[in-house]
């Protein structure tokens, strides 16, 4: 009998580990910081017409550095701004069509890794979105939320 109570107490230490490790909730991720001080927010651009992660919060004044990965099979595009420029660089690109890189923008081949480094200089909510034609109307957009 004696015995027994380390075994119980090892098998009850086990089920606890077990059952956190079965839990589902990971830690939170810590910001990745470069080796140059800036932040880095890495997003992958789906051709099930989202960014994961789909919504992140900066601190205004803050340099970031998106790292974005185009992991479907057709060209995809990662455009910040706010609402307004969303709908001015989706008129834009209704009329060209092409992907291209621009001071708030990168454009994405398939398979294919690009940065884009942005300061946000106000607290508010700010896009990013996809705009290759039909993209963005079927929700391809990730939500910015700049904190004081």
């Amino acid at each position: 009998m004696i015995r027994s109570r380390p075994l119980r107490a090892l098998v009850a230490v086990a089920a606890l580990v077990a059952l956190a490790g079965c839990s589902g909730a990971a830690p939170p991720a810590a910001p990745s910081v470069a080796p140059d001080g800036v932040r880095e927010i890495a997003l992958k651009a789906l051709d099930a017409f989202r960014f994961e992660p789909a919504s992140f919060a900066v601190k205004a004044g803050e340099k970031v550095r998106f790292v974005v990965t185009n992991r479907g099979a057709i060209p995809h595009e990662f455009f910040v701004g706010d609402a307004a420029a969303q709908d001015m660089h989706e008129r834009e690109m209704a009329g060209s069509g092409m992907v291209h890189d621009d001071p708030m923008g990168i454009g994405l081949e398939p398979g294919q890794t690009k940065t884009l480094e942005v300061t946000f200089s106000q607290p508010g909510q700010m896009l990013a979105g996809c705009h290759v034609p039909v993209h963005y109307g079927a929700g391809m957009k990730a939500t910015i939320d700049v904190t004081p």
